[in-house]
């Protein structure tokens, strides 16, 4: 048994220390995650902490099948796209929103984090059902068939939305380079 695996036996069973450590290190990862879903840095935040609150709700549910981070990548989006949903029904109320600076990831160079900024604003323009697939597929690696079956839409929609999805991104990475490729 790992390291890791000992830790996340240890946090479903409930250690304080363990579960800290495992948020601890879960926190860039999730926040970068739901920023790629999210427009807006402050909605990412707060559904960051969503994601992270879902996720030690939920370690009691967590089978050991498969990559710890996998399982925790699956809550953060499920917990998002919740998240999105409220939202959507809030803003038909009220409307508002902050855009606070992104959290760099404590490990990744300089020039990474402006990358991931520019990633970011490209994906910004996308319509959030193109930014969703294209996360869920790029991001998260899951299968065209995995994505179909976690947003509830057909396979060929899922196909569509990534096809259509990349060609905007080529287009706007495009602009960003001053036309030239």
């Amino acid at each position: 048994m790992s390291a890791v695996d000992t830790r996340v036996a240890a946090a479903v069973a409930g250690d304080r220390k363990a579960i800290e450590s495992l948020v601890t290190e879960l926190l860039p990862r999730i926040r970068n995650l739901v920023r790629y879903l999210v427009r807006g840095d402050g909605d990412a935040d707060d559904l960051a902490q969503e994601a992270m609150v879902a996720i030690v709700r939920g370690l009691p549910s967590h089978r050991g099948e498969g990559a710890f981070t996998s399982w925790a990548d699956r809550v953060a989006v499920r917990s998002t796209f919740a998240g999105l949903r409220k939202a959507r029904r809030a803003r038909a109320q009220l409307d508002g929103s902050a855009d606070l600076a992104s959290v760099p990831h404590p490990d990744g160079p300089p020039d990474d984090y402006a990358q991931r900024r520019a990633a970011v604003r490209m994906l910004d323009q996308l319509p959030d059902d193109q930014r969703h697939v294209l996360v869920l597929h790029h991001v998260l690696g899951m299968s065209v068939p995995a994505i179909a079956e976690e947003l509830a839409i057909p396979f060929e929609t899922v196909r569509s939305r990534l096809r259509i999805g990349i060609a905007k991104l080529r287009a706007l990475h495009g602009e960003g380079a001053g036309g030239a490729r």
